[in-house]
């Protein structure tokens, strides 16, 4: 009790929103399940590409090159519905309940775009193309879909910038946070942007996969700065409501945010510097995100570090698996940002970097998901699932990161599988099925976190 009481004293001045108005609570709840839903369709496509390489049953599937087919989508649910969605739910809960018809409408418009993207398979789409960020299948179904679920969060964004809730006039711990939150917005209209110059910018000689690289290569690295600047938010959220003691000034964290949005800021130059097919230009952006992803993250990190060494232990599991949440987000970052430097040719090293990278933002949105389940009228997350899963899951990532990093140094190249891996040495088999085994860790954390999230969704017996 005098843990809890404590934590609600720290409460008053720490990084902690207020609860949302009543309209934003069900538009939140709204995007929540477009998240979730992204999660469990993206699972059963997973058991499809399974299916479609299993001897015996890969004869029922119609589609040629099923497998490829089904992977476009599952990358495009589990990580651009997924990350938008849980982007939507922060932003939600920050706005005021101004213009709700528009907040709707980009909710509808990017769930009506995910239900097309995800029958899409079904309806006849194909052509593949695994290009980055964004692969896509080349069918006007798809197109029709993806470009449905653009305009939604074109509109999510619009409509923050207009009508997330005030600062306040004090800097304090929640205005340091709603200014994260509107610096995220701001980096994801610059997202945008950079998405239709780059369509205006392209030649019409060019097309096939390089012209979709050319497409979602400005876009996709300049939305991985919003992505960072939520989980930082998230992480000092996380840290206030979970109990640690956030030694940082809100003025600090609010530099810090700032920070974070220079490199992203600088995607404007280099669409002025650079057309958007020449070198420079794609240069100019992985450098922006090799160097600048962690400029704000790495002090941040590093300011709440000692917050954990001498906490005291609490014993609710809800804000167990906050604090749980907390750490293994800030450990995968750091982690994938470390290897970011060890990156030498186009070896599995690199997706070793991107997945450590990604894996904290979603440690840290899985911990936010948490924390505010009860705040928009569900029961709090408990029992020794949730109080475990994400260590589960964020153990699980490392040892596949590790197993890919491990792997790269032995030069086995990325995007290969089966033989073409050239897995003849027994470090590259040992550091492949570490990599395998993490992998399957982490699917099985992931699958918990479904089922601790729906169970606390479910309606309570009554007696």
């Amino acid at each position: 009790m005098n843990t809890d009481h404590s934590i609600h004293n720290q409460l008053i001045d720490g990084f902690d929103l207020d609860p949302p108005e009543t309209a934003s609570r069900r538009l939140a709840l709204g995007w929540l399940s477009l998240a979730l839903g992204s999660l469990v369709v993206g699972g059963v496509f997973t058991v499809l590409i399974v299916m479609s390489r299993t001897p015996g049953i890969q004869e029922i599937f119609p589609w040629i090159d099923f497998f490829h087919t089904a992977l476009v989508v599952h990358v495009d649910l589990t990580v651009l519905v997924w990350f938008l969605s849980c982007a939507g739910i922060l932003w939600t809960l920050n706005s005021r309940e101004n213009c709700s018809q528009c907040g709707w409408a980009a909710f509808g418009l990017a769930a009506l775009g995910t239900v097309i993207i995800s029958l899409s398979p079904f309806l006849g789409a194909g052509g593949p193309l695994m290009n980055n960020y964004v692969p896509v299948l080349q069918d006007p179904i798809f197109f029709t879909g993806l470009g449905i679920f653009g305009l939604g969060f074109t509109l999510l964004v619009l409509r923050g910038l207009f009508y997330s809730r005030p600062m306040g006039t004090r800097i304090s711990g929640a205005g340091a946070l709603r200014f994260g939150l509107l610096i995220g917005l701001v980096i994801a209209l610059v997202s945008v942007a950079a998405l239709v110059a780059s369509y205006l910018g392209i030649p019409e000689n060019i097309q096939g996969q390089h012209y979709y690289e050319l497409l979602f290569w400005g876009g996709g690295h300049t939305i991985q700065f919003t992505h960072v600047q939520l989980m930082l938010v998230g992480w000092l959220w996380l840290a206030t409501v979970s109990g640690l003691r956030v030694r940082l000034h809100p003025r600090i964290a609010l530099l810090l945010f700032a920070l974070g949005a220079i490199p992203a800021l600088m995607t404007i130059y280099v669409y002025a510097a650079f057309t958007v097919v020449s070198g420079q230009h794609i240069l100019w952006l992985t450098w922006l995100m090799q160097y600048g992803g962690g400029i704000a993250a790495l002090p941040l990190a590093l300011a709440l570090a000692p917050a954990f060494f001498g906490s005291r232990p609490v014993s609710d599991d809800h804000l167990r698996a906050q604090r749980s949440a907390l750490l293994f987000s800030i450990l995968l970052f750091g982690v994938g940002g470390v290897i970011g430097f060890m990156i030498r040719g186009s070896n599995v090293t690199i997706p070793a970097h991107y997945h450590g990278s990604i894996v904290a933002v979603t440690l840290a949105f899985m911990g936010v998901i948490y924390h505010i389940l009860p705040r928009i009228g569900f029961r709090k997350p408990s029992g020794r699932l949730a109080r475990y899963q994400p260590a589960v899951y964020g153990i699980g990532q490392m040892m596949h990161v590790f197993g890919l990093a491990w792997s790269g140094g032995y030069g086995v190249q990325r995007k290969t599988a089966g033989s073409a891996q050239g897995l003849e040495s027994i470090e590259k088999i040992v550091s492949m099925g570490l990599m395998g085994l993490g992998g399957l860790i982490a699917i099985t954390g992931g699958v918990i976190f479904l089922v601790v999230v729906f169970k606390a969704m479910w309606p309570a017996k009554r007696n």
